[in-house]
């Protein structure tokens, strides 16, 4: 005797139908985007908009009291003509060469002297204290940094003091303002370029090292031709991302000189703010502001377009 339940159509009638691949794709991109809607709602409204408010605004002129004028390129020629602006781009270009430099050389220098030769413990303490100035206010730094490049009372003349130098003005004179603003600018952000290179020389084989000792390689000459052309794209990160910040440095030269003594120390950004927010051209401002955002590029594009020659992949 059959019944329905040994037929194989009747299984095949209970048998529940799988989602067609077209349907698990749309399931799968409308996932995707609920996961990324607060991302790309956050870069249009916090970064896209204003930068596009920006740049619409650099054509007018506009003080927040008055309704906003057409000014059609004036802002433009008067940021080529004024000497403040001028002197502030070359000032921001010279802090970002030594800055950048300094912070690269000091980071690596430590991550290489850390690299297996130090306990655990004692590794992750040292990078937990080369980091830490990272997380802390820039602004609150520069304060207790002001007090110790005091030429009267500051620590720093102090110590110098006790092995027969005289204070030096570390923050009245045109001489040593734009040190004292790179010196303290390199000790807070030194820590992230130092942890980029700790992950880039962990991610080295042995093996390689192993092989170029006993090709003869030793000290210096096996980190020149072999650790520097591996550790290739984590220095290009590096540079990336301290050449942005340091072309946008505010608060430090802000805090410690206010822009001096002259106009020594004044920034780019210095100029920005304190013709928006303290002399009410916002349009003057928006307008230096899309310049500084055009050299940002260049200078990212450039070190992009140079990266094809000196970046090495594994």
């Amino acid at each position: 005797m059959t019944t329905t339940q040994h037929r194989p159509e009747a299984k095949a009638a209970v048998r529940k139908p799988e989602p067609r691949p077209a349907a698990r794709n749309r399931g799968t991109r409308l996932l995707a985007a609920l996961f990324l809607a607060p991302t790309v709602i956050g870069v249009l409204v916090f970064t896209v908009v204003p930068i596009a408010g920006s740049v619409v605004l650099s054509f007018f002129h506009w003080d927040v009291i008055d309704s906003p004028t057409f000014a059609g390129s004036d802002n433009y020629r008067e940021a080529f003509t004024d000497d403040t602006v001028l002197v502030s781009f070359t000032n921001t270009l010279v802090f970002m060469f030594f800055a950048v430099a300094l912070q690269l050389l000091l980071a690596l220098a430590l991550a290489l002297a850390l690299d297996n030769r130090l306990p655990g413990w004692l590794r992750s303490t040292f990078r937990s204290a080369f980091f830490f100035p990272l997380v802390l206010s820039a602004a609150s730094i520069s304060v207790v940094m002001k007090y110790l490049f005091n030429q009267e009372f500051g620590v720093v003349n102090w110590l110098l003091g006790h092995v027969g130098i005289d204070p030096v003005p570390w923050l009245t004179s045109e001489d040593s303002a734009m040190a004292a603003v790179v010196l303290v600018y390199v000790w807070q952000q030194f820590g992230f370029s130092f942890l980029l290179f700790v992950g880039g020389l962990n991610n080295i084989p042995k093996e390689i090292h192993e092989a170029a000792s006993l090709d003869g390689a030793t000290g210096f000459r096996k980190h020149l031709a072999v650790t520097l052309p591996l550790l290739s794209p984590t220095l290009l990160v590096a540079s990336v991302v301290g050449i942005i910040n340091a072309l946008q440095v505010f608060e430090q030269p802000y805090v410690l000189t206010d822009g001096g003594p002259g106009d020594s120390t004044r920034t780019v950004v210095m100029v920005i703010y304190q013709s928006a927010f303290e002399q009410l051209r916002f349009g003057e401002a928006s307008a230096v502001g899309v310049l500084l955002f055009a050299l940002i590029l260049a200078v990212t594009a450039l070190q992009f377009r140079l990266s094809r020659r000196f970046v090495h992949y594994q």
